[in-house]
């Protein structure tokens, strides 16, 4: 697979190493290049729990705020099947697929949506989705594009520093062993996987402007569990005492 000219040399500003996000650049560039409307990352935090990441503005971030409180539409799918959904003419979707979603796409002037899992191995960290006005099926060098910048945004998404969102640096961030030590506590305090309970963790540290790190030394040293309440709030409790 090989990115455009274009979108190779955008793919450098996704390791903006400013403070507050987990993925640099400007998405509206990357969707110009895409050549669709809007593009959103969300990270799977749990089964019904998600995190808005990176996203342009209006449509985009409403488009992935309606799939995780309706609970259905691609970019569930996507992150339930680990596979491709592309709807590039969402009128010729039947209702019955969709029925709560569908109608909203409608109002907001959605035709087609393109929905690109972001996984590692058998796990679904979460889900690139691009949208457009007008139906039409992305073209090969946008398909290719758009698995590039997949890609891209994995490794970014789980190749942090230590800072949510921050460059690789050297390569100590992630990979420390309080962090894995973390995980495997907050897995079995939520009952998830271990990869998603990185991700739980990078969730908590992005809400909160922490490093990860120091949110996993407060999960080992029991200052801070976790639980799944399946309500897609912070998973996150306070120890006290």
């Amino acid at each position: 697979m090989v990115a455009s000219a274009r979108m190779a040399a955008l793919l450098h500003t996704l390791r903006d190493p400013a403070p507050q996000r987990f993925v640099g650049g400007d998405p509206r560039q990357y969707a110009g290049v895409l050549g669709v409307d809007g593009v959103a990352v969300s990270l799977a935090a749990g089964d019904r729990h998600s995190e808005l990441v990176w996203s342009t503005p209006g449509v985009s971030a409403r488009l992935d705020d309606l799939q995780f409180t309706l609970g259905e539409g691609p970019g569930v799918e996507a992150l339930q099947s680990l596979s491709l959904v592309l709807e590039h003419d969402l009128g010729r979707v039947p209702l019955s697929r969709w029925p709560l979603l569908l109608p909203e796409l409608t109002a907001l002037a959605v035709g087609a949506v393109f929905c690109f899992p972001l996984r590692v191995g058998a796990a679904g960290v979460g889900v690139l989705t691009l949208h457009r006005g007008r139906a039409g099926p992305l073209s090969p060098a946008q398909m290719d594009d758009a698995i590039v910048l997949g890609a891209a945004l994995t490794g970014v998404v789980l190749g942090g520093d230590g800072r949510p969102g921050g460059p690789e640096g050297d390569g100590s961030g992630l990979h420390r062993v309080v962090v894995h030590q973390a995980s495997g506590m907050v897995s079995v305090q939520a009952g998830v996987p271990v990869a998603q309970a990185l991700l739980l963790l990078r969730a908590h540290a992005y809400r909160y402007g922490r490093p990860v790190v120091e949110v996993a030394e407060d999960v080992v040293a029991r200052r801070l569990r976790f639980r799944d309440d399946g309500q897609g709030t912070d998973p996150a409790v306070e120890v006290r005492g």
